[in-house]
Order: C-alpha cells, then structure tokens, then sequence
C-alpha cells in the first residue's frame, strides 16, 4: 500500500494601499520575490558577510533557510545538490496588483511574523516592489483549504493570531479530472525542457512526486516513504489529452546580470478512464505547492478544474 504525504501548509493573503497606480511587469512574481529576498536579508542577517555560504550562521539563518535552502548536514537526501526546495510559494493576482497570497510549507510556517515583516519591508521600501510603493495593510489567512474563506490575522499595531498549518485533505477519487495550468510549467525531460507537443503525464506526476518528497523531507517530520519506483511506472501508463501551449515570461536576473526567458507549458491536461487513486494526494497537494522551476516565483500553478467521484462498484 502505498503511503500519502503528510505536508502542512498555510495559505495567506497580504493586502496592500499605494498612493498612485501600480504598473507590473507580465511576470510580478519575479519583481516580489526579489523585493521580498532583500528585506529578508536586510531584516535578518546579523554578520553582513558579502558571502551567505562562508557565515558561521549559514545554517541557523532565516535568510539562506528561505532562500537557499541547504541541505541540513547528513541529509541521506539530495546530498550532491546545493539547495533544497524553497519552503515558500508566492502567487499574485494580475487582475488584483494590491494582493499578494502566498503559501508557507510545513515548518517554515512558525516563521510568518518574520516572513509579513519582510515583505512589509520589502514593499514599503526606497524601491519597492518593481518601482511600486506599498504599505501592507492586513493580513489573512485561509480558514479551510477546501474553501474560500478568510481569516484576519494581522494588521501594522495588532498582535498576530494565526490558525495552525493544515495538511490538504484531497476530495474523494474521481473518476475523471481536468488539470488547468494557469502559469508556466517547467519541467525537465533527460536534462531538456519538456514543451507541448511531446508532455505525458508522467512529466508532471515524476516532478510532483519528486518535489514533494524533498518538501516533506526537509521541512516537515514526517518524511513520506513509498515506492517511488511503482509510481513512477505506473505515471507512464496513464494516458492524457493534453492541449497545451508554450508561454514565455521574461526577467532580470541580478545574480546572474542578465535578461532570462522563463518558458512553460500552460493550459488543459484531462486524465479519464484511469483509476487515479495512487496518483490523486499528489495531484491535490500540488495546487498548494505548485509544480516545476520557479514555483516559489508563482510558476507551474495549476487548479483541478472538474471532477467526478469514481463509481464504486455495486456489490456481487
């Protein structure tokens, strides 16, 4: 029997004012989460080394623990990569640019009162968020992750009272779903880019397995153990009508001082005459966690659109 991954998640919701219109690029993700980096260092760091890596704090800081995620020492688990998986999602909404909601993933969500300081301070700073100035207003956060219901939480002067972290409780097993992905997904196929002609649904499923393990590994207590090989098979052998399209956002690496291109597949998969029960934790956690590079940008963010519970067989 295969086991389902227990990954606690906190969804909230940052609203804001600004004193003239907001102008954001096509792609906000990148500009709140460049903002957001540097508020957090700036909040944080206590050694102002140019160099996280060579800080005796490496490890115990919140910055490198948001942002690069290393591995903790004698990790059986991605011991020959630099960076874990980012303990955080962000997900602004085009059509409401004084909105930020993101997702806070297993322990990262005893951090909030730092995380809300930082983008408060990232918004309201001499830059901003993109050339915008921001004041952070309220907080709030999601009641139940099968609703839209909110919570305040938070506002400048008030004392912060959160709801505790919960682990998505995913919908009966429905016997057909359409998977609708809103922004980029990036995914890699033997080291290239899968685009949309040649996307199976073992592309998603391989990475969402993948990166939910490592979420639950590195920022949870309850590492999930299953048979990552069996899944992995059996992903091959589901079959799905994919209409999907390639979509470019362009940004600005400052690391790397230069203009990048973010590629991804966007649109339907619909999965039917399968039975998704192996798959289905997975495919529900995702929504929360997003799939793919760029996730903590507010790429690869998918929603279940439509589903129909499976028909049980009548007893014989």
């Amino acid at each position: 029997m295969q086991a389902s991954p227990v990954l606690p998640i906190g969804l909230y919701r940052a609203h804001f004012s600004a004193g003239a219109p907001l102008r954001f690029s096509d792609f906000p993700g990148n500009a709140w989460r460049g903002a957001l980096g540097h508020a957090l260092r700036s909040a944080v760091c206590v050694t102002r080394q140019a160099q996280c890596r060579d800080c005796l704090l490496y490890r115990s800081c919140l910055y490198p623990y948001f942002w690069d995620t290393p591995p903790h020492v004698g990790a059986e688990k991605m011991r020959h990569y630099e960076n874990a998986p980012h303990p955080f999602v962000l997900e602004p909404d085009e059509e409401a640019p004084h909105r930020l909601d993101f997702t806070l993933i297993g322990q990262a969500n005893r951090h909030l009162p730092v995380f809300i300081h930082a983008l408060s301070q990232a918004a309201a700073g001499p830059r901003g968020v993109s050339g915008n100035r921001l004041e952070l207003i309220r907080v709030e956060q999601r009641i139940s992750l099968r609703t839209d219901d909110w919570r305040h939480i938070f506002s400048p002067g008030e004392a912060l009272e959160t709801l505790p972290a919960q682990v998505p409780e995913p919908q009966p097993v429905p016997a057909l779903c359409t998977l609708e992905i809103e922004t980029p997904l990036r995914v890699k196929r033997e080291g290239r880019h899968v685009g949309p002609r040649d996307f199976v649904f073992a592309d998603l499923f391989g990475n969402l397995l993948r990166r939910i393990s490592m979420l639950t590994y590195f920022h949870t207590e309850t590492p999930l153990e299953t048979d990552f090989r069996a899944l992995m098979d059996s992903a091959r052998q589901v079959s799905a009508r994919c209409e999907l399209q390639w979509r470019e956002y362009g940004r600005y690496s400052k690391r790397q001082q230069a203009a990048m291109q973010l590629g991804g597949v966007t649109g339907r998969i619909q999965i039917d005459s399968t039975d998704l029960s192996l798959f289905w934790p997975y495919l529900w956690l995702g929504q929360f966690t997003h799939a793919g590079s760029g996730a903590t940008m507010g790429l690869g963010r998918y929603r279940i659109l439509a589903s129909l519970p499976q028909i049980q067989s009548p007893p014989s």
